[in-house]
């Protein structure tokens, strides 16, 4: 490769079109970090310098390296029952207010976006099981997307590493998943099958219109890689793909209140969570 260094121009380009393309936003101390993906991704693409690497990415109808690129970029650092404190909340609370409003044989709709491998739209499974007296009477619903085709594919397998499920109670443990020759363990296919994983760009209208009548939205640690621009359009789609009344879960260092004042701040006994006016 004749030339693969990026240069300071050539990432701001990059970056203002991945910016358009997905919301996420990269500062300039993230330098390293995206030089270093795109140049991995234009060594497997056969391009020898940026130019032609940046023409067949804007160009390409399939959109094919587009996706491949985004699965580089986004990082997922996830494990089983993560800030558990909001599923405690969830079924305590949360759950409770929506089936009140609930008329006999609506659904109860909970979306885990981004859910990268997995872990916590399993959690949220496994919560429902174990500490939700009412989850008989109710038809559940839950939805798991990510940007991510690849997190996409191993959530679908149920295969996860010890690391994990170190969090998981060695009963649940014992319960739900089986442990493989390779010491990783794998989750109740049943438990797997009762997911529906979709890969979906959340700033994307065309990804996001399926999305309708949504009760509770775990989106947690995503809005932090946006901008300004890009938070406020983000909790807009989540106010129209949610029923009123219903409760969005960020992460423990974002704050709706501080992005939108569409939602209403809620403080439980178990967690501070964000509300739809009814």
């Amino acid at each position: 490769m004749s030339n693969p260094a990026i240069a300071h121009e050539d990432f701001h380009k990059f970056r203002e079109f991945f910016y358009r393309k997905t919301g996420i936003l990269f500062e300039d101390n993230k330098r390293y970090f995206v030089d270093k993906r795109l140049i991995e991704r234009m060594e497997a693409t056969g391009n020898e310098n940026f130019r032609s690497y940046f023409t067949m990415l804007r160009f390409q109808t399939s959109n094919e390296e587009l996706q491949a690129l985004t699965n580089a970029m986004t990082v997922n650092e996830t494990y089983f029952f993560r800030e558990s404190y909001q599923f405690d909340c969830l079924v305590n609370s949360m759950l409770d207010e929506v089936v009140d409003r609930k008329k006999a044989g609506d659904p109860v709709r909970i979306w885990s976006l981004p859910c990268s491998t997995g872990e916590e739209p399993y959690s949220i499974v496994l919560y429902l099981l174990e500490h939700w007296a009412k989850l008989d009477r109710f038809d559940v619903e839950i939805f798991a997307s990510d940007i991510d085709t690849e997190v996409l594919k191993s959530a679908a397998r149920g295969i996860f590493t010890p690391r994990s499920v170190q969090h998981v109670p060695p009963a649940l443990l014992k319960k739900y998943f089986t442990k493989l020759a390779s010491g990783n363990y794998k989750i109740d296919p049943d438990l797997a099958a009762s997911i529906d994983f979709s890969r979906v760009n959340l700033l994307d209208p065309l990804d996001t219109r399926q999305f309708r009548e949504i009760d509770v939205v775990f989106c947690r640690n995503l809005l932090i890689y946006f901008d300004d621009t890009s938070r406020r359009s983000a909790a807009e789609i989540f106010y129209n793909a949610m029923s009123p009344g219903g409760f969005i879960c960020l992460g423990h260092s974002e704050s709706m209140s501080r992005i939108s004042d569409l939602f209403k701040v809620r403080k439980f006994k178990d967690a501070i969570v964000y509300q739809k006016p009814l």
